[in-house]
């Protein structure tokens, strides 16, 4: 018979598993299975179908007690849905839960008994752990004295061996622990154990002067256990630049200040050695004021000397950002400056004063007009013919007066061109 309900959906691949997967499920498992089955027997036991002719219901349906209705209703709240183990459990064993429910409730009343130990072998009764489920160590007050759990006890798995109560030791844990005392009783009961003093591995009663051993860390003296100072002994390992702090039957390493290069306690006094940065000063290791001490501490221009613990740090002063590991003056964009400036000058936002800006100087023709430029190419070529002449004339004095009076026409013309610019720039103020 395939059960219907919504379930079987969501473990479809759960299907694939085979039963030997089963074996190896927990027993934990099984039994959370089994209460869940159980609550939900008790939850639909005042039910029926409800309705129509009662007679004709359990002559072809049978009872609702024992109907497949109710059967389906149980199984789909035995696991939660987030219960993957139980999910894929429940999956595997459909044909056990059908048998049982069918066949077997009468005789096997009791489901996990018959389903986790029986069946499916994931359990143990109490009392009992292991593949076989062996029994359980025993003693006087049951399993492992009553003072202990055997490891294993109800599932397949574990060795048996008695996991004592806290205090107690021994196979059935009816021996005191380290640490621990055999209180006296006036009747004849066995008495519990108590903890002796905290530096105490074995002791008489719970007071300091009642030790019989002491624990790592702590030695014999006049029934008291003294602790062992690791650090005055020597008997401490500490690492490098760490110095050894004694505690209570042990010690710690802590590390050295800041200010040392090795140290035998904390803080700067306690120095072997004095880091880099720091000075002796007295009896400690203090910073050196670098900023104070160096007469250029910080060699850029408009930077800032900071002064740190064991060192120093170089930052643009007010007003100046670092580009290009220089400190520039942080000025707004020029776009927001009212005067308006030469293609090679800069206004400066804060007095509105152009300025020359640094680059490339430009050349005496950089400026040119293509009107001068025609100019000065009829000049150039009147020149030329002026000088021709004065060669064909052999020297001739007109020739060569035309020759030097056309040179100097031209180049008069183009100096007091660029003398009236420069007039010009000086006395707007450029």
């Amino acid at each position: 018979m395939c059960w219907s309900w919504p379930l079987v959906s969501v473990l479809v691949l759960c299907s694939l598993l085979s039963v030997g997967t089963v074996r190896t499920a927990p027993c934990q498992t099984c039994r959370r299975l089994t209460d869940r089955f159980i609550k939900g027997l008790e939850q639909t036991a005042n039910k029926n179908f409800g309705g129509g002719n009662t007679a004709w219901e359990e002559e072809k349906l049978a009872k609702y007690a024992r109907s497949e209705t109710r059967l389906l209703e149980i199984v789909e709240a035995a696991c939660d849905k987030t219960d993957f183990d139980c999910n894929r459990l429940l999956e595997q064993i459909e044909d056990q839960v059908e048998t049982w429910w069918f066949h077997r409730q009468q005789e096997a009343p009791d489901l996990f008994d018959w389903l986790c130990i029986e069946e499916l072998r994931l359990c143990c009764p109490p009392g009992h752990y292991g593949p076989e489920c062996a029994e359980c160590p025993s003693g006087p007050g049951g399993v492992c004295g009553g003072l202990g759990r055997c490891e294993g006890e109800g599932t397949r798995l574990g060795d048996g061996d008695c996991v004592c109560d806290p205090g107690y030791s021994g196979v059935l844990c009816q021996d005191c622990a380290d640490g621990y005392y055999r209180e006296k009783s006036s009747n004849h009961t066995q008495p519990p154990c108590s903890a002796c003093h905290h530096s105490c591995k074995k002791c008489t009663s719970p007071q300091d002067n009642k030790c019989l051993d002491c624990k790592p860390g702590w030695i014999l003296h006049s029934n008291k256990c003294v602790d062992v100072d690791e650090c005055g002994t020597e008997l401490a390992r500490c690492p490098s630049n760490t110095y050894c702090f004694n505690t209570d039957g042990s010690y710690e390493c802590r590390g050295c200040d800041q200010a040392c290069v090795g140290c035998m306690g904390s803080g700067p006094a306690r120095c072997k050695k004095c880091a880099r940065g720091f000075r002796l000063t007295g009896a400690k290791c203090l910073d050196i004021d670098e900023c104070s001490e160096r007469a250029i501490a910080c060699p850029g221009l408009n930077e800032a000397c900071i002064n740190e613990e064991g060192s120093f740090r170089c930052e643009c002063a007010e007003g100046f950002i670092r580009r290009d590991s220089i400190c520039v003056e942080n000025l707004p964009p020029s776009e927001n400056c009212s005067t308006v400036c030469s293609s090679r000058e800069t206004c400066c936002v804060t007095s509105s004063v152009c300025v020359l800006t640094a680059g490339p100087e430009k050349g005496l023709f950089d400026d040119m007009t293509d009107d001068e430029v025609l100019v000065l190419q009829q000049m150039f070529f009147g020149v030329v013919i002026c000088a021709l002449a004065t060669l064909a004339a052999k020297g001739d004095m007109v020739f060569t007066a035309i020759f030097i009076g056309g040179v100097a026409a031209m180049a008069g013309y183009w100096l007091s061109e660029k003398g009236d610019r420069v007039l010009d720039g000086i006395l707007k103020g450029r």
